[in-house]
Parts: structure tokens; sequence; C-alpha cells
């Protein structure tokens, strides 16, 4: 009954999941980052360079891309597990409402950039879900590969984010009380 009553994808929790993964992909975009400089991990590109420095660069573009969708992928599992820890029932619905908020924001932040151009540039930080090139007129088949893969990981990270936030309840419903363990 209580599932029934109180159950639902919950828009005010998923919002605050949002929040949380949007705030985790840049913490963790920031600790890649400086490990990445401490490591001497480098993207440098360089048109003179030889064919050792072009598959290094290659190779490093190659990890740049497996650490963007780990930490896309960690972001928005711990936005998932608020929301459904928040919201206590429908973790898998809270996850997707996390994912939503993401896409609602992501657009936004596109038609804000089609209105008003080159001075919006600072908001589209706030698109976490699927991060765009500037001008899609030159966009290849890899760039929208990697932008299925960023959608894909985002949504797989809330999706279990959000189950492991309403296990914790789940627990916590089956664990059996009586008065006598019930401490004052």
């Amino acid at each position: 009954m209580e599932k029934e009553r109180f159950g639902g994808m919950k828009f005010g929790a998923a919002f605050f999941g949002w929040l949380t993964a949007t705030g985790m992909v840049v913490l963790l975009s920031a600790l890649a980052a400086v490990i990445g400089a401490a490591v001497g991990f480098s993207t440098d590109n360089d048109l003179g360079q030889s064919l050792d420095q072009a598959m290094a660069n290659q190779s490093a573009g190659i990890i740049g891309t497996v650490i963007l969708l780990l930490v896309l992928l960690l972001a928005y599992y711990a936005g998932g597990y608020v929301a459904g820890r928040m919201a206590r029932f429908n973790g898998l619905k809270q996850g997707l409402a996390v994912w939503l908020w993401a896409l609602i924001a992501g657009v936004v932040v596109v038609v804000l950039g089609l209105i008003f151009g080159d001075d919006i540039r600072s908001i589209t930080q706030l698109n976490t879900v699927a991060p765009l090139p500037e001008d899609l007129d030159g966009a290849t088949a890899v760039t929208w590969l990697a932008i299925a893969a960023t959608l894909a990981a985002t949504l797989i990270g809330a999706l279990l984010g959000g189950l492991a936030g309403m296990r914790y309840h789940r627990r916590i419903d089956r664990a059996d009380y009586s008065e006598n363990d019930v401490r004052a």
C-alpha cells in the first residue's frame, strides 16, 4: 500500500539527484585532470609530429574517452543513488528521472545557445549528459557514436544508482524489530 500511495517518479528528488550528478561530473573531471597532469597525460596535437607521437595521441584520445565515460557513469550513479534514496520507492524510475532532468537541462542549454549564440558559452557546462561539439555541421559518425556512448553511460549509471539507493530502504523494510530490540 505504501508503494502504491507514495511510489512513482518524484521529480523533486530526481532534481536533487541531477544536481548531485552534475556536481560529481565537475569534481571527478577535475580529479581526472589532476591525475592526468601528474602522470604526464597529454592530448596535444601537432601537425609536424612523428608517427609514434601520432599513435600516442590516438591512444591518449581513447584513454581520455574511457575516463570520460567512467566519470559520467560514476557521477550519474551517485545522482541516481541520491534520488532513489530520497524517494524510497521505484529506484529505477528515480534513476530515469535523474537522466530526464539532465536531458531537459541539455535541451535548455542547446536552445539558449541557439538563441544567444556565443554569449551563452559558460552555461553549456550544465549539459553533462551528452556534451555536444560546438559545430554540428562537421559532426562525423565517431562524434555521434561518442554522443550515444555518453547517453548510454549516464542512463546506465543513473538507473543502477537509483536501484542502489532504493535497496537501502528495502533492507529496513525487511528488518524485523520487536519492542525489546528498540532502545531508548
